[in-house]
């Protein structure tokens, strides 16, 4: 079988042959192989992650039986073994029992790790020096000792509350130990129902 093929004239020879030309310069350029042509698809640039805000930290004084006693920055939700492991932990003589190491730190509080007595029996609990659950320490009659027994009252403390009685009189109320320097709502939190007025 002959196919023939009709004889072009030159026109549309010459249209034909543009029309290639064409077809092939736009498929060049759309692939990207221009050489120096810039390529259609750009790199994506990484995104940048958000930075964490920075947590939140409080303030506590540790003091009593611990190897730097001191003020210390821990972060918000930390324990009391937190504030103490940053005063470089408790000292052989120190009565870590009558102390809850899980309690979490507040914000100006005082934590005071009490010391052993003397021959290595353990100093009277919080309620001793007289006082018992049942009956509250006075304020106005106590001694250092016994508020040193207070829990979050150390040796620092108790000397400024009989500072203050000293220097104000005898207290009216309990919320007047507010005024005494270092006894914040935490301290207050901890001595309802051991001390009275």
């Amino acid at each position: 079988m002959d196919v023939r093929i009709p004889a072009l004239s030159r026109r549309q020879l010459f249209g034909a042959v543009a029309a290639a030309a064409v077809l092939v310069l736009v498929l060049v350029r759309h692939l990207g192989g221009g050489g120096s042509a810039t390529p259609a698809v750009t790199p994506v640039q990484p995104v940048a992650k958000p930075k964490a805000a920075a947590p939140k930290l409080v303030v506590v004084d540790v003091a009593g039986a611990v190897r730097r006693p001191g003020l210390y920055r821990l972060r918000e939700g930390s324990r009391i073994d937190d504030a103490i492991a940053s005063a470089g932990g408790a000292t052989s003589k120190a009565q870590l029992g009558a102390v809850n190491l899980a309690a979490p730190v507040a914000d100006g509080e005082q934590v005071v790790v009490p010391v052993r007595g003397p021959g290595g029996v353990a100093a009277p609990s919080p309620v001793a020096g007289g006082t018992s659950p049942s009956a509250p320490l006075d304020l106005n009659s106590a001694t250092l000792e016994q508020l040193e027994n207070l829990p979050g009252i150390g040796p620092v403390t108790a000397q400024k509350i009989l500072d203050y009685r000293q220097q104000h009189g005898a207290f009216h109320a309990i919320a007047e130990l507010q005024g005494v320097p270092g006894i914040g709502p935490a301290h207050m939190a901890q001595l309802k129902g051991l001390v009275i007025p």
